[in-house]
């Protein structure tokens, strides 16, 4: 919704909300004025870049394993479900996570070089720049990779370098920085959310149910096991921990585990972790999980090909439920699109529940699917969002809307309650028939129940 507001529209609501996304909303305006607002337009932006992530994925694991653990991390990453989770929805994490992968992948190419030249350096802190501009938290791969750069023999010239990189980077983002904290406010609300707990963290994290979570983690326990091995080996023959290229187990090691500490570990004092906030790191997964397979049959290709398989086929039921019509948050607003479309006719009227919060409105609906309520009177609208500096509309309830005389000379009145835990919310039902109005009909969706009413007489 954002994005398909005026650029003015855009910039005004980004000075007081969601200014850290303000990248990725503005690169999508322009995406959508050339190719339109339909679900597959809004969509592809992010699953080309979950391509761009597995290309580097494979490239990150081809330079240093072979292309065997290449082709088999490459398969794993487009089905772990937080990857095709978010390359399916209109969020920057798929947008993240691709520029954490090839940060890394140049990070690789500047140790591999020794002595990159300058234009190297300013690559890497011009993508890491870009990054934290799309998603604020990619800067937390900036300690991920001073793990990784820990664990490799590099001189002091080259850690110089790289820190200032890293510093041109934070100073070019403080904009950034600077929004996030003046909208701190914004996600309060995770504080109030109990999302660190094992089945969250364990499954729901990066493997969206238990068959997958369980194959995911074994694998990766196998592959870190025998990075201890690896390490503890190092570690005997007096090398002090440090190799002369960077271990592909420990760079995807680093790169799972230290962002997740951070944000994890600073929630209970500063609430700043939900599980899609970690999507950057789901690449690291399936690198890990390539490793763990490659060890696990001892590089035969065979074996490996079946276990593969095995893998995507524990995927396969994840991936079914999330391109259902409710995956996207157990919603149902094609439902809601879909029932209005069926059965109103142009000039009727419409009312939405709005006493529940604004990401569960039902009215949201008719913003994604604007062509279903073509037609339609908003009766209870009283100010749209791209008018604002809101991303939701603000609204009427029945009653006030009458009192308006919103509900002046209307026949009909399509009403679409949102139906929680309890059931649904009846004050506005009660309103309609306070005022004459009739229930003829009633449409159940997922989460959603849609009533149609009329003036007893006027409607044949």
């Amino acid at each position: 919704m954002s994005a398909t507001r005026s650029l003015p529209s855009l910039i005004a609501m980004l000075g007081t909300v969601d200014a850290v996304h303000g990248t990725y909303y503005v690169g999508l305006h322009f995406w959508l004025g050339l190719f339109g607002a339909s679900p597959f337009s809004v969509r592809l932006p992010s699953a080309l870049a979950v391509g761009a992530t597995v290309a580097a994925v494979m490239l990150i694991a081809r330079r240093l394993a072979s292309t065997r653990i290449a082709i088999a991390a490459g398969i794993i990453c487009a089905v772990v479900p937080r990857v095709t989770y978010m390359g399916a929805e209109a969020r920057s994490s798929a947008f993240a996570a691709a520029v954490v992968a090839w940060l890394t992948a140049l990070l690789l190419d500047l140790v591999h070089r020794h002595n990159p030249g300058r234009r190297w350096w300013i690559a890497y802190a011009a993508l890491l720049a870009v990054g934290i501009y799309l998603f604020l938290y990619v800067a937390l791969i900036v300690v991920a990779h001073a793990v990784i750069l820990l664990t490799v023999r590099t001189d002091k010239a080259f850690l110089t370098r790289w820190v200032g990189s890293v510093a041109a980077a934070l100073i070019a983002a403080t904009p950034v920085f600077i929004w996030a904290l003046l909208e701190r406010k914004q996600i309060a609300f995770l504080g109030h959310r109990d999302e660190i707990t094992f089945p969250k963290l364990a499954v729901s994290l990066w493997f969206g149910q238990p068959l997958f979570a369980t194959a995911a983690w074994a694998l990766i326990g196998c592959a870190l096991a025998a990075a201890v091995v690896v390490w503890r080996s190092n570690t005997l023959a007096g090398l002090k921990g440090q190799f002369r290229k960077p271990r592909l187990d420990v760079v995807a090691a680093s790169w799972l585990i230290v962002p997740a500490v951070i944000l994890i570990g600073s929630n209970p004092v500063v609430p700043v972790y939900a599980a899609r906030y970690l999507s950057c790191s789901a690449p690291a997964a399936a690198i890990l999980m390539a490793i763990g397979l490659d060890r696990a049959v001892r590089g035969r290709t065979r074996p490996l090909a079946a276990l593969l398989l095995a893998v995507v086929l524990c995927a396969a039921p994840v991936w079914i439920s999330q391109r259902g019509s409710n995956a996207k948050n157990n919603s149902d607003f094609a439902d809601i699109g879909a029932t209005i479309a069926a059965h109103a006719s142009p000039g009727d009227a419409i009312a939405f529940d709005e006493s529940v919060r604004p990401s569960r409105r039902p009215r949201l609906a008719m913003h994604l699917y604007p062509a279903d309520f073509a037609g339609l009177r908003d009766v209870t609208l009283d100010f749209a969002y791209d008018a604002g500096t809101s991303w939701y509309d603000t609204a009427y309830d029945v009653h006030d809307a009458a009192a308006h005389g919103r509900l002046d000379g209307v026949e009909r009145v399509w009403l679409v309650e949102y139906a929680g835990p309890a059931g649904a919310h009846d004050a506005d039902a009660l309103a309609l028939e306070t005022l004459g109005y009739m229930a003829v009909a009633e449409y159940g969706t997922h989460r959603s129940e849609i009533q149609e009413y009329v003036l007893p007489g006027t409607v044949g």
